[in-house]
């Protein structure tokens, strides 16, 4: 009775889609789902409507309310606009910016939304071709925009395609103004109340004057010109998977001073079916196979890959044993802090206001690295836009050094709002070059962090339940977790839960006390008592719940490091054998 009904419904929406308002091919493939026996396709393009979440709008491309197609990125766009118009009425004229990167589709969908802004009175400033996400937010800032959207959908597989909205602090768009935009989306009843025929006068194509400004920006980024001047034959692979970095991340390293680049010439061809790589995501090994082997065949210090938006950053380097090692989201994210206050300590820059952040999910370590050099750090929820809204609310008042999250995004300065591939490129660069002028190589920099601050492993696991009948599997799991926490984690006693929807954490004895966060989260925290501590979330992007786990060890031992890894992996295993996944 209960497939009748959602059946009925999603029949009823796709009906909607069956007139003039629509083009002949759309409707041509919503009537072959409704004729076809199984409904299976029809309920998933149309069983609900693609909402904002930590990544902006975000699906599988094709027909349907559930999928990212012109009228999905159109009624999203019409919203944005309605929703600006609203917001600043007594500006004489609302500017933004439209970015785009590889995928198939993401042009297409930039350039339909450029005209559905224009036809709404507002200026848009296109980019003339794909660029990195962090740009496109240092364009809204620097242009004086009050919004600007990207067509990405980052790391994720090529069936996907995304939408991200930024206000304008180039930070993606956070409460209200998330909620605000959403509602006037709502109010989009079909394709007719969309405004498509935009006005050329109001678009302006821009380009190369703004990469010029962006990479003088970034220039400034650096700490130890020195360093660079001499290592600058240090050989570095890169690549960008096929993605945006292809167009600024070389020539930011050339600006630096780096002179011996090799990038991967089978991945610096824009193609928005990856046709390389399984997934164009830096955080798997194979993404970067390439790049390691261009790197062994020519004997380089570093690899480095981004996604492609160029936001995130995959590293890669030798260890003691002369084997290519990638180092996760949280070990790169710690060594560039780690850096950044060696540097700012010599350099004489610390003068007390200082202050870097990192995503709840992201390692305790940081903090141990923060505190111990007496620096603040605050947490926030995952998603770069939290960072952001860090470095918004301190503004004039604290200095930003830096921030990043397990996800393999970092930002070392404060004039883009969202994670930045291309000077974190270029830092992490830096940072290997400062460490060979020290006479050690990135991996033994990572240890000699370990033995001064305590070794610390992450594991993260991904559960991926697709669909419908797996969105509500994950809603269960939560609830259930939510509602039975469990007592022990792999024989060791939990000491603390933290539940950042109701903001309340509970000590072992049962005492309740609130959390100081600004908003809540759908994320659940377990701390035991040797030390460890698992998140557990849905993916704001992804069909899937995500486990963050981390192990804690020992500090001043660099030979029991590799013992500690594998030690560290079975009681992971024995974590999630405890969560009953």
């Amino acid at each position: 009775m209960e497939n009748k009904e959602l059946i009925k419904q999603v029949t009823e929406k796709a009906n909607k889609w069956l007139t003039p308002a629509y083009d002949a091919e759309t409707q041509a493939e919503v009537k072959r789902m409704l004729a076809s026996e199984d409904k299976t396709e029809l309920i998933e393009c149309f069983y609900k409507d693609l909402e904002f979440g930590t990544g902006g709008l975000r699906g599988i491309m094709g027909v349907g309310t559930n999928r990212m197609n012109i009228y999905t990125v159109g009624a999203a766009t019409q919203g944005l606009s309605n929703y600006l118009n609203a917001s600043f009425k007594n500006l004489s004229q609302i500017a933004v910016v439209v970015g785009y990167d590889c995928r198939n589709n993401s042009d297409l969908f930039a350039k339909i939304s450029a005209d559905i802004f224009s036809a709404n009175g507002i200026k848009v400033y296109l980019f003339d071709g794909m660029r990195p996400t962090p740009e496109m937010s240092f364009a809204i800032r620097y242009l004086g925009c009050q919004s600007g959207i990207i067509l990405t959908a980052s790391h994720n597989p090529k069936e996907y395609n995304g939408y991200k909205a930024y206000w304008d602090d180039g930070a993606q768009v956070l409460a209200p103004h998330d909620n605000g935009i959403i509602d006037e989306v709502n109010k989009i009843a079909s394709a007719a109340d969309i405004k498509f025929v935009g006005n050329p006068d109001l678009i302006q194509i821009v380009g190369e004057e703004l990469d010029q400004v962006y990479l003088d920006k970034v220039k400034t980024v650096s700490l130890d010109p020195q360093a660079i001047a001499h290592q600058k034959d240090m050989k570095i692979v890169y690549t960008p998977i096929h993605g945006t970095g292809m167009i600024l991340i070389p020539r930011a390293l050339k600006m630096w001073g780096f002179e011996n680049v090799l990038t991967v010439p089978e991945q610096m061809v824009k193609d928005g079916n990856f046709s390389t790589v399984v997934s164009p995501n830096p955080e798997n090994a194979e993404a970067l196979s390439m790049a390691v082997a261009l790197a062994k065949k020519v004997d380089a210090d570093l690899v480095m890959a981004s996604d492609p938006d160029a936001d995130r950053v995959g590293i890669a380097c030798k260890d003691d044993k002369g084997e290519w090692v990638l180092i996760n989201g949280n070990q790169t994210c710690l060594i560039y802090l780690y850096y950044i206050l060696t540097q700012y300590k010599q350099l004489g820059k610390i003068k007390g206001n200082e202050f870097c952040v990192k995503t709840i999910v992201t390692t305790e370590l940081i903090k141990a690295v923060a505190d111990k050099n007496n620096i603040e750090m605050m947490d926030c929820y995952t998603g770069f836009k939290w960072i952001a809204r860090e470095i918004r609310e301190n503004e004039g008042k604290k200095v930003y050094i830096g921030g990043g999250e397990e996800s393999y995004g970092f930002l070392a300065e404060d004039f883009v709002r969202d994670k930045d591939a291309v000077s974190a490129c270029c830092l992490i660069a830096e940072i290997a070059a400062w460490a060979k002028d020290n006479g050690k190589t990135l991996y033994q920099l990572l240890l000699d962090i370990y033995v001064e601050y305590g070794f610390s492993k992450e594991v993260t696991v991904n559960v991926v339940k697709p669909g419908k009948s797996g969105a509500e599997e994950i809603k269960q799991m939560m609830t259930n977790f939510r509602n039975h926490p469990p007592r022990e984690l792999a024989g060791s006693k939990v000491i603390l839960c933290k539940d950042y929807q109701t903001l309340t954490q509970t000590d072992a004895d049962g005492n309740v006390s609130p959390l100081n966060m600004p908003d809540t989260s759908n994320v659940l925290q377990y701390f035991t008592a040797d030390g460890c501590k698992v998140s557990v979330r849905p993916s704001g992007t992804e069909p899937k719940i995500k486990f963050y786990i981390e192990i804690k060890g020992e500090m001043g031992c660099r030979n029991c490091y590799t013992s500690a890894d594998a030690t560290a992996d079975e009681k992971a295993k024995a974590i999630m054998k405890s969560l009953g996944i």
